[in-house]
């Protein structure tokens, strides 16, 4: 089954997810800069819906990349996808917390650290690795499915989900169209 792909604006998939990258810590800050609830609770729900996006799409296309293309790269996906795990139940966590509470801030501190630690693989390590090595066509082709992916990936964490390629190409865009349809019932903030 051949995937429909749209062009990224411009740049490659490395471009696009350190985009991402900059963008959740930018809501993460505002998160922390924020004291009205209401707006708190749109921002930590717009960030778990970017987070979760992002992290599907890299197991769905970068993550096979990365096993194909790297010479320790079935060891830094089993890594990466630890690390997604701990970032999910962290959201999760967010998810039911009041805002306004110390264990929100706990919570947010977590996420903000798991982050950290991601990016700093990714950004430091991986994606300098993959623009060495792979074809700068195929990740150019590799950022339209990547933000393909992301606007049918599912919107909220579950944790219990398991983190592969073929689970997220053949179920994700169900459970992406759920929690769509779970967010407008609720008036969810996802973007």
């Amino acid at each position: 089954m051949e995937e429909t792909v749209t062009s990224p604006q411009n740049g490659d998939v490395i471009d696009v997810l350190v985009a991402d990258h900059r963008d959740v810590t930018a809501l993460i800050a505002n998160i922390r800069s924020v004291t009205d609830p209401m707006i708190r609770r749109d921002l930590t729900d717009t960030a778990i819906s970017e987070l979760v996006r992002h992290a599907v799409a890299e197991e769905m296309y970068v993550y096979p990349v990365m096993k194909k293309y790297l010479p320790e790269g079935e060891k830094a996906v089993e890594h990466d996808i630890e690390e997604h795990k701990e970032l999910e139940e962290t959201m999760k966590r967010l998810e039911g917390l009041d805002v306004e509470t110390s264990e929100f801030v706990q919570a947010l501190n977590r996420l903000e650290d798991l982050l950290a630690d991601h990016v700093q693989d990714e950004e430091s390590e991986q994606f300098p690795e993959l623009r060495r090595r792979v074809p700068a066509e195929e990740l150019t082709e590799l950022a339209g499915k990547v933000e393909s992916a992301k606007k049918l990936a599912p919107t909220r964490p579950h944790p219990g989900a398991p983190n592969s390629e073929l689970f997220h190409k053949l179920v994700g865009p169900g459970v992406g169209l759920v929690d769509r349809l779970r967010d407008k019932l609720t008036g969810r903030a996802t973007k």
